[in-house]
This record gives structure tokens, C-alpha cells and sequence, in this order.
């Protein structure tokens, strides 16, 4: 079994992250999982065949035969196995990302939870992205903000390649979302609540709620708080602030509360999170993601 992957070496990249990429050779009846993801992950079918298995929004058990020009998307937090084919083992390459606009990406491409099946109709479009996914394993040395950019287009490509691909409709909803974004990167900081978000868009609380997290898939106090830690993992990071100073820096004047949001999203406490994660002199330079890889 050949194997070939990369942790992506930095995490500064908030909008859209790569987290690591690569490419397998699989032996027959190789298999990973049952297993759940922190991030998308994106694996495309280069060659042979095999079997796909995952768990719907639902919890319902679902599975398929999968060949060569097909793929699958795995979703933050869902259970999903894959198994080599006995006789015709396949080969994929895989990218492995997330971000603030990930889901927001992907919405056009209509895979999903339920739909994570990668079925591309429009040829052209399909082996430009599997170019984009090829280069980025091939130029693993090249810099972030370089394989950054042939992420974009490798999300492009991805888009464009499906049957139901449309530009974008300019929704009034998709304004409104915007704006409640926009006033997030700018306000977090301060000590802002949902009413607050929501009445920068001009709606009331209830149905803003709704359409942000029908579009964002996650409520507005989910992604504000979201937002916040990832904001604070990267002064935690990058700098020497106290704990204390980086809580207030990301609008958290109380320090216990502070360090309860964060682990509620990292699993550890802040301390704990910057002792692992720190990078040498905790002014510069970066250090690789501390996921082990997977394909």
C-alpha cells in the first residue's frame, strides 16, 4: 500500500483552511473506520473500486459501490467507514479543509450529510479538480497562501462539475447573511449578543435565527462563539497575551467564562491548548496541525 500525505503547516487561514491532503494506493479490502471528522473531507476515485459507508443526518445506515471519476464528501461529526474493493482496490487522493466559508462552499455543489455522494457530470470541470487536488499533493512544499489559492479553485472546479451547478442567485436572505457575517468580523471583539447581529441585518431575532442557520448551519450564538475561539486559538498561537488578554481581546472580559467557550470547542482548556500548539517564540512561524492523518 502506497501512501503519501501532508499535514498543511499553517492555520492562519480562517474563511477557508486546509488541514491536510494526500493520496493512497490501497491494498485489497483495506479499510479506515467507523470514524468521525472535526473538518470536510474530500476523497476522489482515481482508480479501481469500493464500498462507501455512512450515517445520515438521520442515523440511518446508508452505503455504495463506488468506482473511478466518483468521490464522497464526510462532514464534520458524522460516522462514516470506506473499504477497498478485494479484487480491484482503489486509489484516491483526498483534501481535507474547513473554515468559515467551508459550508457556505459546498452548498452549491449539493452534496452534504444526506448527499455525500460526488457523482460529476460535466467532464471538463471534473478533471480540472482533480488536477487542483493532484498539484496540491505534488507541491506540498510550495507556500500556504499558494496551496490556499488552488484550494479556492479546486472548490471551484468542484462546484462547476456537478449537474445542478448554479451561480449565485443574489437571494435577499444571502444579503441579510452577509451582513450579519460582516458585522461578526467586526464586532466580535465587543460585547455583542444575537439581538445585536440581528438587528444590524434589520430583522428580528427569531427569523434571522432561521435563515442563518438554514444558511450557515449553525445558530448565530453558535458561530459567534465559533468565531471567537478560532480568533483566540490563533493569539493563543501567535503571541505571548495572557490568557486573561486574549479573552478580553475576543470579547470575553471574564477569564473563567472565556476558557469554558473554548473548550467547548477545542476539548481543552486554553492553556493547555497553547502548550501544544505554541509556536517557537510565539511570535512566528507555524507548526503542523496536531491531527494525526487520515485518508
Amino acid at each position: 500500500m502506497a501512501q503519501d500525505f501532508t499535514l498543511f503547516p499553517s492555520m492562519n487561514f480562517v474563511d477557508l483552511g486546509l488541514y491536510q491532503f494526500g493520496r493512497e494506493d490501497c491494498e485489497p479490502a483495506h479499510s479506515f473506520g467507523p470514524a468521525i471528522r472535526n473538518h470536510f473531507l474530500f476523497h476522489y476515485i482515481l482508480s479501481g473500486k469500493g464500498m462507501f459507508m455512512w450515517q445520515d443526518g438521520k442515523g440511518h445506515e446508508n452505503r455504495a459501490e463506488l468506482k473511478a471519476g466518483q468521490g464522497f464528501l464526510i462532514s464534520p461529526g458524522q460516522i462514516t467507514t470506506y473499504v477497498a474493493d478485494y479484487r480491484i482496490p482503489w486509489e484516491y487522493c483526498w483534501i481535507e479543509f474547513d473554515g468559515l466559508r467551508a459550508r457556505e462552499s459546498l452548498e452549491l455543489t449539493g452534496l452534504s450529510v444526506n448527499k455525500p455522494l460526488y457523482n460529476p457530470v460535466h467532464r471538463e470541470f471534473e478533471e480540472k479538480m482533480r488536477d487542483e487536488m493532484l498539484y496540491i499533493v505534488r507541491n506540498k512544499k510550495e507556500a500556504p497562501f499558494h496551496l490556499i489559492g488552488h484550494l479556492y479553485i479546486f472548490i471551484d472546479a468542484l462546484t462547476r462539475s456537478v449537474s445542478d451547478y448554479k451561480p449565485s442567485s443574489g437571494k435577499v436572505r444571502d444579503f441579510y447573511i452577509k451582513e450579519a457575517l460582516a458585522y461578526i468580523e467586526h464586532n466580535y471583539m465587543h460585547d455583542i449578543s444575537v439581538e445585536n447581529i440581528a438587528e444590524s441585518s434589520g430583522l428580528n431575532r427569531s427569523y434571522f435565527g432561521k435563515i442563518f442557520k438554514d444558511s450557515v448551519g449553525k445558530s448565530p450564538q453558535e458561530f459567534l462563539i465559533s468565531y471567537r475561539m478560532i480568533k483566540a486559538a490563533e493569539l493563543l498561537k501567535m503571541t505571548h497575551y495572557t490568557i486573561n488578554e486574549i479573552g478580553c481581546a475576543v470579547g470575553y472580559p471574564n477569564q473563567l467564562h472565556f476558557s469554558r467557550a473554548f473548550k467547548s470547542v477545542y476539548g481543552v482548556s486554553p492553556r493547555k491548548w497553547r502548550n501544544a500548539n505554541a509556536v517557537a517564540g510565539r511570535q512566528e512561524g507555524n507548526k503542523n496541525h496536531p491531527d494525526q492523518p487520515v485518508s
